[in-house]
């Protein structure tokens, strides 16, 4: 069975309640309103600096992990983050599995400056123009979660929008179908959906398919910034990192350790 399906049932129905308390034209306005104030951060072209950029993920718990971290404040996670050379954050919004919520969204817009990925399964427009609202400035599309239509009707809405989108991919037939819709960020992600085991050799078969001046993000998998430098010899632009970096006890030297950067402020 795909780990995805009972996850995307569950999201619909979110979905459809959240649209009958707050009418997606209202939640438009809002969208619109900080249009005017606070623009989406530059989600891309952040993830194009020089060697390879960390997205550096707020994730409580997952469905392969059960509960990774719940004893930190968000704020603090993402300041860490910050700190520690992070080039974008993900910030998982999926209640059941994940133990996020879009109040964390807001929080971490609050929190720092770097551009904010929505970690979720975006499966309507209603999503798309709440990511907007809450104060994502990228969204996360999967491609196994979502017929071809919908993808390409999805991501032309984020990015109408000014939003990035994290197109995810798992495969070769995935990867052709993110190229075919002109992705500008393909995620690569190492865990198969059917049994959620991770294999990061799926990064390294895949990058060469990747079409050129796509930004490459690799997802899953990784620890250490040795296994990050070869990343950057394939090509990689960016990693995703999550579990590693919330179950260290100093999560902004771990994260400074992976960016291979020094501590913000310091010469």
């Amino acid at each position: 069975m795909n780990a995805l399906d009972p996850i995307i049932e569950r999201t619909r129905h979110d979905v459809a309640a959240r649209r009958e308390a707050s009418p997606e034209e209202a939640v438009r306005r809002v969208g619109e309103e900080r249009l005017a104030t606070d623009p989406p951060r530059p989600f891309a072209d952040a993830l194009r600096s020089p060697g390879i950029s960390i997205i550096a993920e707020h994730k409580r718990s997952s469905p392969s992990a059960g509960v990774i971290r719940n004893d930190l404040a968000l704020e603090d996670v993402v300041g860490a983050y910050e700190r520690g050379g992070a080039t974008a954050l993900s910030v998982l919004t999926e209640p059941h599995s994940f133990a996020g919520s879009l109040e964390d969204l807001a929080a971490a817009r609050a929190a720092v400056r770097l551009p904010i990925l929505r970690k979720d399964f975006i499966v309507d427009s209603y999503q798309v123009v709440e990511s907007l609202a809450r104060g994502a400035d990228a969204i996360l599309l999967i491609v196994a979660a979502l017929e071809p239509a919908d993808l390409e009707r999805l991501h032309a809405e984020a990015v109408a929008l000014g939003l990035g989108v994290l197109v995810e991919v798992h495969d070769g037939r995935e990867l052709a179908v993110a190229a075919g819709i002109g992705a500008a960020v393909i995620g690569i992600n190492n865990r198969d959906l059917t049994t959620l085991q991770v294999n990061t050799a799926r990064t390294f078969e895949l990058r060469d398919a990747v079409p050129d001046g796509a930004v490459v993000v690799s997802e899953s998998g990784w620890r250490t910034r040795a296994e990050l430098e070869r990343l950057v010899a394939a090509g990689v632009d960016a990693v995703l990192i999550g579990e590693a970096l919330m179950r260290s006890p100093d999560i902004e030297g771990a994260c400074r350790a992976l960016a291979g950067s020094r501590p913000a402020g310091r010469v």
